[in-house]
């Protein structure tokens, strides 16, 4: 949690707010969200300066400042980043604008991450090292997605949650692509036919931008900066529908775990594959 969809809608809510501000004040409360840099060298590094975009790569919020500075930030699994709210538990960093209003970091399990890249090609290499292309990028083809799965034997739920190959697909979206696409989770990713391909490239853009729609999904801790819960949750297809009637053929929806995590199937709809033969 947060995905490509939650990370969208935060930065759809604060771009208008931040572009053209400047950062009065910021202040670390938790060293671990900057290591290895010290709290003190990152303050130093974004107090003062104005944001010039907001922008968002994969499950990463880009913070792009003035004299080519960027700030990269992971929510990780329960970051939140929370516009003019009062002080609170788990409070670990703290924006002040110019303008008076700020924004507080709060993050339970203490995962999330800030990250300072100085220079544009500092921040290009960060991210090259990290992801692979985003679904609504017009290069994330059907050809470019039958390049990668050839040359992996990962299940098809793993490759997808791999960072490195899609950008920003993460364990709610990926239930509910493969379903949409009539795929196993199972399936290894360099058994899937051309039409699979086709099928689950157009599965995983129409479960992003549904998730979009409905301002991302609130499971657990994703509120929008505002404080305000996404809608997504209640037209999961088959996530966190266990035992439940699948909406397609009626059959009760399984949980398997796949690539380690809770993973959501119709075995009616989404064919479990058949184990290869032994010689």
């Amino acid at each position: 949690m947060p995905e490509l969809p939650e990370v969208e809608t935060i930065r759809r809510h604060l771009a208008p707010r931040l572009e053209g501000r400047a950062v009065s004040r910021l202040e670390i409360a938790d060293a671990r969200w900057c290591l290895p840099l010290a709290p003190v060298e990152l303050e130093a590094a974004v107090s003062g300066r104005r944001i010039q975009r907001l922008r968002r790569r994969g499950k990463y919020l880009h913070l792009e400042l003035a004299d080519d500075v960027h700030l990269l930030m992971h929510l990780r699994m329960t970051g939140t980043l929370l516009y003019d709210a009062p002080a609170r538990p788990h409070s670990r960093v703290r924006f002040t604008l110019d303008d008076g209003h700020g924004l507080r970091w709060v993050d339970p399990r203490r995962f999330g991450t800030g990250e300072l890249a100085l220079g544009s090609e500092a921040m290009e290499a960060f991210f090259a090292a990290r992801l692979g292309l985003e679904p609504f990028d017009p290069e994330f083809t059907v050809a470019h997605l039958r390049a990668l799965t050839r040359i992996s034997r990962a299940p098809i739920k793993a490759f997808l949650l791999d960072q490195r190959r899609i950008a920003g697909v993460g364990n709610i979206y990926a239930d509910e692509a493969l379903f949409r696409a009539r795929i196993h989770p199972l399936r290894p990713a360099n058994r899937l036919t051309g039409p699979q391909v086709a099928a689950l490239r157009e599965a995983v853009k129409e479960a992003l931008a549904a998730g979009i729609a409905a301002k991302g999904a609130s499971i657990d801790d994703f509120r929008d900066p505002d404080g305000v819960q996404g809608s997504f949750q209640d037209r999961f297809l088959v996530h966190l529908r266990e035992g439940e009637p699948c909406p397609e053929c009626g059959r009760p929806i399984r949980k398997l775990v796949a690539a380690g995590r809770g993973t959501y199937v119709c075995e009616g709809c989404q064919a479990r594959p058949r184990r290869p033969r032994r010689p």
